[in-house]
C-alpha cells in the first residue's frame, strides 16, 4: 500500500498504539462534549445532516427508515435531521413527495421517531418547500421566475397566499411535534422557497413581502415568529440559512447578519450553514471541493450571534470536524453522506478508532446522483445504507475456504465481507498492492479521497486476518484447494483499431499513471470517466496536487470571502489555471463529451477542464497515427493533431482467463466487477457486487 497521508487524516500504514490512541483520542475531545440546547442536552458537537434518501416515499419506508436513523443514533450521534419533509403539495420536490400535512402523516413518522429515542437518540424533521425549484407543475415562488434546473415556470403568490404558505409551515411544524420529532428545522438555503424570498434575484415583489431586504427577509422571520409561538418554548428549532449564495444578486453578508438576528430574536436555538444555489456553478460538495473549505463563512457568522453556529459541507473526518470545534469556527458540525459510508463513525472516533471508519469520498454517484434520477440513495462504498433491511450480513452456517482473485473495489469488498460472515478468506493480486483502478484514481488532483477508501480496506482486511498475496498471479493449482472462488480479476485496456497504434508515442492510460513518459502536446483517445480523469492528471504539473487548499480553491473559483459582494462572487472573471499542457480530449460519438458522467458532478469536470484550456472534440474518426501526429477527420474537416504523445482511453475488457478452467474443473465461482462486465467501469457495481457475491456464499 501507498504511504500517502491524506488531509487531515492518520497515515495509511500507521499501526496505532495504546499510547497514539489516547493522543488522537484527546486531539478530538472538543467533539464529544455535551451542549446544552433549548430544553434538550446534545450528548456530543455532531450532527447527522439532512438528506432525501427515497425510503420516505418507498413501499415500508419508514420501517425501513426507522432501521436507518436507528443505527446511527445507536453509534452515538448527538443530533439527526431528516430528510426534507413538504409542508404542503404545492411544495414537494417532485410530484409524490413526502409532505407532513395530516395527522395519519404524523403517525407514520412515530415510527421513526420511537427507533431514535429509544436508541437514545435526538431527532428533527426537516421541513423543505421546494419553491420554484419543484419539479411539478404546481410550483408556486414569490415571483414566476423560472429556475434553470426545472421545465416549469412557478406561480407567483399573491399576499393572501402567502398567508396560506405560513399557516403550512405552522401546521408542519406541528404535526411534527405530535410525531415525536425533539424540533424541527426550517430549510432556508440553497436556493430553495424560503431563500428565493429573500435575494432580488428571485423576488421582483414591490409589497412587503418584497423591495428592500427588510421587505424580502420578512417572509422567513415570520416562519419563525409562528413555529415558535405554535409548539412552544421546549420544541428545537433549527434554520438552515445560507451564509454564501454563489449566485449574482444574492445576500451580502451585512444582508445574513441581520437575518441572523432577526432571526435569533424570533426563536431560532440553532442556525444551521447552507452553501450555494443548486443552479450556482461553483462546485460546493464534491471531492473536488477542499475539507472544510466553507468554515471561514461559518466563523464569520458565529461572530453576530450567541446561539449555536453549525458547519457543514465537505466534513469527512473526525479529524476536521474535531478541528472546526476546537478553532471556534462552529459550535457543531453537521456531516450527511459520511453516515451514509459508515453508521459507526462517531463510535469509531469515540474509541480512538478513527483509521477504522469507511471516510465518504465525496463522489456523489450513489448519494446525489440516485436522488436526481428518482433512485433510492445508497454509498458506493457501503452499499448497505439505505438497505439494511434488505442486504443482510450474518455468520455463515457453514463456513469456506473462499479464494478471491483480483484486489480492486470488487475484489476488496468480497473479501471484507466474506470474512465478516466467517469465511477463511484468501486475497490473490497480481500487482504489487491492492487497489486495482482505485490506484489510478487517487493520483488525479481532486480525487485524493480514494487514499482512504483503500487505508479502510487495507485496515478492515488486517483486522478480518484476511490472508493477501501480492504480486501472485492466481492459477488454477492455486485455486482448486478453497471451496468457492470469486472472479474480480478486473479488466484490461481496449485498444482501438487504428493505422499506426503501434506508434512509440501511444501509450495506454495504466502506463500514463505508472509514470511513461509525455510529451507536452496530447491526444487522449476516449472521453469516458478514464479519459477525462487522465486529462486533468495530465493538465497538472507533476507539483501541483490540484485545489486541495482551500486558498487555492477559493481563488480559483472566484469566491469573495469577504462576502462584501452580492452571493459571494468576485466581480472579476476567474482566470483559467495554468495547464501542463496542451491538450486534445477526443470520443467518436456526437453526442456530448462526458454524457456518461455523474449527474451532479459531471458539469465540474467539463468546466475543470474547459478553464485549463483543453479541447474537446466529439465525432471524430480516428485516421492514422504517425511521425506528424494524430490524423482525424471531425465532421468531414481533416487535421492532423501535431502532438507528442497518444493515451488511449477507449474502454476496457475484461479479464477472466480463470473462469472457463473453474468450469471445467467443476468448481463453485462467481465472476464480479469488471471481470463480469468491463464496459464503463463503475466502482459502485464493482462494490456492490462484492458483497452481494459474498453474502451469497452461504447459500451456494
Amino acid at each position: 500500500m501507498s504511504n500517502h497521508t491524506t488531509l487531515n487524516s492518520p497515515n495509511s500504514r500507521q499501526v496505532e498504539t495504546s499510547q497514539a490512541q489516547r493522543t488522537h483520542s484527546k486531539a478530538l475531545a472538543a467533539l464529544f462534549e455535551p451542549l446544552q440546547v433549548g430544553a434538550l442536552t446534545l450528548k456530543n458537537r455532531i450532527i447527522m445532516g439532512s438528506m432525501h434518501t427515497g425510503l420516505e416515499e418507498s413501499p415500508q419506508g419508514f420501517e425501513r427508515l426507522a432501521v436507518f436513523y436507528e443505527e446511527r443514533a445507536r453509534h452515538q450521534v448527538g443530533l439527526i435531521i431528516t430528510g426534507g419533509i413538504a409542508p404542503n403539495s404545492e411544495g414537494r420536490v417532485v410530484a409524490g413527495a413526502c409532505a407532513m400535512i395530516t395527522a395519519d402523516d404524523a403517525r407514520e413518522h412515530q415510527l421513526v421517531t420511537d427507533a431514535v429515542h429509544n436508541a437514545g437518540g435526538r431527532i428533527c424533521m426537516q421541513i423543505l418547500h421546494a419553491g420554484r425549484y419543484a419539479y411539478s407543475p404546481e410550483l408556486v415562488a414569490p415571483s414566476a421566475i423560472q429556475s434553470p434546473i426545472t421545465p416549469f415556470e412557478p406561480k407567483a403568490l399573491s399576499a393572501g397566499q402567502i398567508e396560506q404558505q405560513l399557516n403550512d409551515f405552522v401546521r408542519c411544524a406541528t404535526l411534527a411535534q405530535q410525531a415525536g420529532y425533539d424540533g424541527v428545522e426550517v430549510m432556508g438555503p440553497e436556493g430553495y422557497f424560503i431563500n428565493q424570498f429573500l435575494v432580488e434575484h428571485t423576488n421582483k415583489r414591490d409589497d412587503e413581502w418584497g423591495g428592500d431586504f427588510a421587505g424580502r427577509s420578512r417572509f422567513a422571520l415570520e416562519v419563525v415568529r409562528r413555529i415558535r409561538k405554535a409548539v412552544g418554548s421546549d420544541f428545537l428549532i433549527i434554520f438552515r440559512i445560507s451564509v454564501v449564495d454563489l449566485i449574482g444578486k444574492g445576500s451580502t453578508f451585512a444582508q445574513t447578519s441581520e437575518l441572523a438576528v432577526g432571526l435569533e430574536a424570533a426563536g431560532v436555538d440553532i442556525l444551521n450553514t447552507g452553501i450555494g444555489w443548486h443552479e450556482a456553478r461553483i462546485p460546493t460538495i464534491a471531492t473536488s471541493v477542499p475539507r472544510g473549505a466553507f468554515s471561514w463563512a461559518t466563523r464569520k457568522l458565529k461572530q453576530v450571534v450567541s446561539c449555536p453556529v453549525v458547519a457543514c459541507n465537505r466534513i469527512n473526518t473526525p479529524e476536521v470536524a474535531a478541528q472546526i470545534i476546537r478553532d471556534g469556527a462552529a459550535d457543531l458540525v453537521s456531516m450527511a453522506r459520511p453516515f451514509l459510508a459508515d453508521p459507526e463513525f462517531v463510535s469509531k472516533a469515540m474509541a480512538g478508532q478513527s483509521i477504522h471508519i469507511n471516510t465518504c469520498i465525496g463522489c456523489n454517484q450513489a448519494c446525489l446522483d440516485h436522488t436526481f434520477a428518482g433512485k433510492l440513495t445508497s454509498c458506493l462504498v457501503n452499499p448497505l445504507a439505505c438497505h439494511e433491511t434488505e442486504i443482510l450480513i450474518t455468520k455463515a452456517v457453514r463456513p469456506l475456504r473462499v479464494a478471491i482473485v483480483g484486489a480492486g473495489p470488487a475484489g476488496l469488498a468480497a473479501a471484507r465481507v466474506a470474512a465478516l460472515c466467517g469465511h477463511k478468506v484468501e486475497l490473490f493480486e497480481a500487482s504489487k498492492e491492492i487497489g486495482g483502478q482505485f490506484n489510478f484514481a487517487k493520483r488525479v488532483p481532486g480525487k485524493e479521497e480514494f487514499y482512504e477508501t483503500l487505508r479502510f480496506f487495507e485496515h478492515e482486511l488486517a483486522r478480518l486476518e484476511v490472508k493477501i498475496h501480492l504480486q501472485k498471479r492466481a492459477s488454477i493449482v492455486d485455486l482448486k484447494a478453497f471451496d468457492s472462488v470469486i472472479l474480480a480479476s478486473g479488466v484490461k485496456p481496449r485498444w482501438p483499431n487504428i493505422k499506426g497504434i503501434d506508434h512509440s508515442m501511444v501509450v495506454g492510460y495504466q502506463e500514463v499513471y505508472q509514470g511513461a513518459e509525455v510529451g507536452k502536446r496530447v491526444a487522449i483517445i476516449g472521453a469516458g470517466g478514464i479519459g477525462f480523469d487522465t486529462a486533468e492528471y495530465l493538465n497538472h504539473a507533476p507539483s501541483d496536487t490540484g485545489t486541495t487548499e482551500v486558498s487555492a480553491y477559493i481563488k480559483e473559483w472566484g469566491i469573495d470571502t469577504s462576502l462584501e459582494r452580492p452571493g459571494g462572487l468576485q466581480t472579476q472573471a476567474v482566470k483559467p489555471a495554468s495547464a501542463a499542457r496542451q491538450i486534445y480530449l477526443l470520443q467518436r460519438k456526437t453526442s456530448k463529451l462526458g454524457a456518461g458522467l455523474g449527474k451532479t458532478t459531471g458539469w465540474i469536470h467539463r468546466l475543470n477542464l474547459h478553464k485549463r484550456g483543453v479541447t474537446m472534440l466529439g465525432g471524430v474518426s480516428y485516421q492514422r497515427i504517425d511521425d506528424d501526429g494524430l490524423h482525424v477527420e471531425v465532421e468531414g474537416q481533416y487535421q492532423c493533431l501535431a502532438v507528442d504523445t497518444v493515451v488511449i482511453c477507449s474502454g476496457q475488457e475484461s479479464v477472466n482467463e480463470l473462469g472457463p478452467e473453474l468450469a471445467a474443473c467443476g468448481k463453485p465461482f462467481t465472476v464480479i466487477g469488471g471481470a463480469q462486465v468491463a464496459t464503463e467501469i463503475d466502482a459502485k457495481r464493482a462494490i456492490s457486487e462484492g458483497f452481494k457475491a459474498a453474502i451469497a456464499l452461504d447459500s451456494a
